[in-house]
């Protein structure tokens, strides 16, 4: 065979090799999940005060974890939100509050520790006036109420799994709930306390391919 028929036979599995091996590595590799920080998402405006507690408006802010964005009330019976903020109420889309395929449960452990929703897990769906997907109350989802001193603070090792309305996954982790990222000194006037509160923090990372991994 002649020299530059072997160079050139050399030169064309060089290539092919390359073409094969850049096609392997792209089909194999995993889009790195985005981390998302809201701040100071309002949740309903105080109007006063019942036996000491505050009184809201009662309007719910609608959230799209898939577009990172606030959505408009008069889209609140659509599949455009994923939760709703009201107090120390969160909404699913689905069941009694939404059109939506969403839902969710509450995982105990860390935010960074949950890789994939565990296969045994059970989604829940709202269900208005009985019980809520992310359960309510004081030490019974996300947060505990500390009645001495008036001040609401998220319980470490809570993270919210949400089903969005599209049936994608997400992990949500409240991080504050005063404005600011800061709860009040436990000394801070009451006032203080009460005009800073409902503002979320949180964090979250949305699974926009319809699997269980945050991977």
């Amino acid at each position: 065979m002649k020299k530059s028929n072997v160079i050139a036979l050399v030169l064309l599995s060089t290539v092919f090799f390359y073409a094969c091996t850049k096609d392997e590595n792209t089909s194999g590799t995993n889009t790195t999940l985005t981390q998302n920080v809201v701040k100071d998402l309002m949740a309903d405006t105080i109007v006063g005060l019942s036996n000491g507690q505050p009184v809201g408006a009662g309007k719910f802010t609608f959230y799209s974890l898939e577009s990172n964005a606030i959505v408009a009330s008069t889209d609140s019976n659509s599949t455009k939100w994923d939760l709703a903020f009201r107090g120390t109420t969160i909404l699913t889309n689905a069941g009694t509050s939404g059109p939506g395929a969403g839902g969710a449960f509450i995982y105990n452990g860390t935010f960074d520790e949950l890789k994939t929703v565990p296969v045994d897990s059970v989604i829940k769906k709202d269900n208005y006036p009985t019980s809520y997907a992310i359960t309510t109350g004081s030490n019974k989802g996300w947060y505990v109420y500390d009645g001495v001193n008036n001040l609401i603070t998220p319980i470490p090792g809570r993270v919210l799994v949400i089903k969005t309305a599209k049936g994608n996954y997400a992990k949500v982790e409240i991080i504050n709930y005063y404005k600011g990222g800061t709860t009040p000194a436990p000394s801070a006037a009451d006032d203080i306390k009460l005009k800073t509160q409902r503002f979320y923090t949180f964090r979250y990372v949305h699974q926009a391919k319809g699997t269980a991994s945050f991977q």
